[in-house]
C-alpha cells in the first residue's frame, strides 16, 4: 500500500505558500470587498473602491518583498508548477499598476452609471489573480485555470452595465468567442501533454526538442500543437485574424473595463505567449517566427485601415489596440536571430512596449471617461469638440497620450517603436522595419482627427468635464510615465532587460 508522507507534504506546502502571497492577498481582499458591500448603504458604495485599492497596494508590497529577497534568482514552488522569477515580478507590477489605475478612473464613472457595486471591484481583483498566475505558471493546468479565471471575470465585467443593451451584447459575443478560443487552446495543450506525458513546461520543451531532432521541423504533432496554441493566444491578444471581438467589446463594455481589457488582459496574454513560445516551442522558433511575421503584418494592416473611418472613439482605440499588437509581435519576431538563437534587443523592446503601453493607452480611455456625464455618453469623436476651451488640462493630456500611441517623440510610444525597429534591423528584417514605419503615417492621421476635434472645432456641449481627485491622481501618473519613459528611458530599459533576459537569456 502506498504511504503518502503527509507531514512532509504539508510542511513543503507551508514553505511554498509565501510564493503565492501576492495572489492570496488579492483573493482575500476580493472576498472582503464582497462582504463589505453587503453592509454598506447605497450612498456608501464608493468605499468598495478603497478596499480594492488597499488590496492592490498590499499585493504590490508583497511583490517588492519578494523582489528584494530573490536576488535576481528564480525559484519554483508547488512541485515546480509555478516559477517565481524576474519575469513574474515585472508582469505582476504591470497588472497591479493597471488595476490600480482602472480603479481610480472607475469610481466617478460607476457613480454616473449608478452601478457602484462591490462585485465590480472584486471581479477586478479576481481577474488580477488569474493574470498573475499566468505570469508565474509553469504547468499547463495552472496556465489554463489562470486564463479562465481572468477571462470569466472579464466576461462579467464587460456586461456589468445591466441596463445597457450594447454592454449585454458585447458580453455575449465575448463569452461565445472566448469559449471557442479556450477550446482551441485546450486542444493544443492536450497535444502537448500527449507528446510529453507531462504538463510541466520544461518536460514538454525537452520532448518537443527530441521530436524535432528526430523528425525534423515537419513533425505533424508539434506543428498541430503550435498552430492550435497560437490560435488560442492570438484571440486573447486580439491579433488578426482573431480580432473580431475587440471593437464590439470595447464599445459596449464600461469604458474603464475597455481600458482594462486593452492593457491588462493583453499584457497577461503576452505573458502566456512568452512563457510558451520561449520554452515549449523554442526548439521550433524558426517555424513560429514566420507565423508571427504574418500575424503582425496583418494586425498592422487591418488595425490601421479600419481605424481610419471610425466615428466612435472606443472603436477607434480598439482598432488602434490591434495595431499596437502588431508592433509588439514584431518585437517577438526580432527576438529570434536568423540562426535560431535569441536576440536580446527584441525581448527588451517587447518588455518596454508592454510596460509603457499600459499607461498611455489607459490614459486615452481615461479622457474618454471624463466626457461621460448625465445625458451624454461621450464616446463619439464629436464629443471631443472644443475640449481645449472646456477643460484645457484634459485636452493637453489627451494630446500626450495620442502622440504616444502614434509614436511621436518625446513620448514613450516613440521610443518603444524605435526599439522594435532597431531590433528588426539587427536581425535582418529590414523590410519589416520599413513597412512598420510606413504604418505610422495613417496612424497619425486618425489620431489627429481627435486632436483636431479637441483643438480646432467649436463645442456644442456647454458642460465642462470635471476631473475628480482620484482621476487627477491616475492621469498625473500616466502622463508622467508616458513622458518620462520617452525622455529618460534608461531606467525603464534596465527594468525591461532584467525582466525578460534573466529568465530567458540564452
Amino acid at each position: 500500500m502506498l504511504q503518502v508522507p503527509w507531514q512532509d507534504v504539508f510542511e513543503q506546502t507551508r514553505r511554498d505558500f509565501v510564493f503565492i502571497l501576492p495572489e492570496t492577498v488579492l483573493a482575500c481582499f476580493g472576498l472582503g470587498t464582497l462582504l463589505l458591500d453587503f453592509f454598506l448603504m447605497k450612498g456608501e458604495k464608493s468605499w468598495n473602491s478603497l478596499t480594492a485599492m488597499v488590496g492592490v497596494i498590499m499585493s504590490g508590497a508583497s511583490l517588492v518583498v519578494m523582489l528584494r529577497g530573490m536576488g535576481g534568482q528564480s525559484y519554483s514552488a508547488f512541485g515546480n508548477s509555478i516559477i517565481i522569477d524576474p519575469f513574474f515580478i515585472f508582469f505582476g507590477f504591470i497588472f497591479l499598476a493597471s488595476t490600480a489605475l482602472v480603479i481610480l478612473i472607475s469610481v466617478k464613472y460607476m457613480e454616473i452609471e449608478r452601478e457602484q457595486h462591490g462585485e465590480y471591484y472584486a471581479l477586478m481583483l479576481f481577474a488580477t489573480v488569474g493574470m498573475m498566475f499566468l505570469a508565474c505558471g509553469n504547468d499547463l493546468i495552472v496556465l489554463f485555470v489562470a486564463l479562465e479565471t481572468m477571462a470569466l471575470s472579464f466576461y462579467v465585467l464587460t456586461g456589468f452595465l445591466r441596463r445597457d443593451r450594447k454592454s449585454n451584447e458585447a458580453a455575449m459575443k465575448y463569452v461565445l468567442m472566448g469559449a471557442f478560443s479556450s477550446g482551441i487552446l485546450a486542444y493544443g495543450f492536450s497535444i502537448l501533454y500527449g507528446i510529453s506525458g507531462s504538463t510541466n513546461l520544461q518536460v514538454i520543451a525537452t520532448a518537443v526538442a527530441e521530436r524535432t531532432s528526430r523528425f525534423g521541423h515537419g513533425d505533424v504533432l508539434t506543428i498541430l500543437a503550435l498552430g492550435t496554441v497560437a490560435a488560442g493566444v492570438f484571440f486573447k491578444i486580439a491579433a488578426v485574424p482573431f480580432h473580431q471581438w475587440a471593437p464590439d467589446v470595447y464599445e459596449g463594455a464600461p469604458t474603464p473595463i475597455s481600458a482594462y481589457v486593452s492593457v491588462a488582459s493583453k499584457a497577461a496574454s503576452f505573458a502566456l505567449l512568452l512563457r510558451l513560445f520561449l520554452t515549449v516551442f523554442w526548439p521550433v522558433n524558426l517555424d513560429w517566427v514566420v507565423v508571427m511575421e504574418a500575424v503582425a503584418v496583418l494586425s498592422l494592416t487591418l488595425g490601421t485601415l479600419a481605424a481610419l473611418n471610425q466615428s466612435n472613439i472606443k472603436r477607434l482605440l480598439a482598432y488602434s489596440s490591434i495595431t499596437q499588437v502588431g508592433y509588439i509581435l514584431l518585437g517577438l519576431v526580432a527576438a529570434v536571430n536568423p540562426d535560431g538563437t535569441l536576440h536580446q534587443r527584441g525581448l527588451q523592446a517587447m518588455a518596454f512596449y508592454l510596460f509603457v503601453y499600459a499607461f498611455f493607452n489607459t490614459g486615452a480611455f481615461a479622457i474618454v471617461i471624463l466626457l461621460r456625464h448625465k445625458g451624454v455618453i461621450g464616446d463619439d469623436i464629436d464629443d471631443l469638440n472644443g475640449l481645449i476651451q472646456r477643460n484645457p488640462g484634459a485636452a493637453v493630456l489627451m494630446l500626450i497620450f495620442l502622440l504616444s500611441l502614434a509614436g511621436i517623440p518625446p513620448t514613450a510610444g516613440f521610443f518603444a517603436k524605435l526599439l522594435v525597429f532597431w531590433a528588426l534591423i539587427e536581425t535582418g528584417h529590414t523590410y519589416l522595419a520599413v513597412l512598420s514605419v510606413l504604418y505610422i503615417l495613417p496612424a497619425v492621421y486618425y489620431y489627429f482627427r481627435l486632436v483636431a476635434a479637441m483643438w480646432v472645432r467649436e463645442s456644442t456641449d456647454p458642460v465642462r468635464p470635471v476631473i475628480s481627485i482620484a482621476q487627477k491622481f491616475a492621469l498625473a501618473a500616466m502622463a508622467i510615465v508616458t513622458l518620462a519613459a520617452g525622455i529618460f528611458p534608461e531606467q525603464f530599459l534596465r527594468l525591461a532587460t532584467y525582466s525578460l533576459l534573466a529568465p530567458f537569456g540564452r
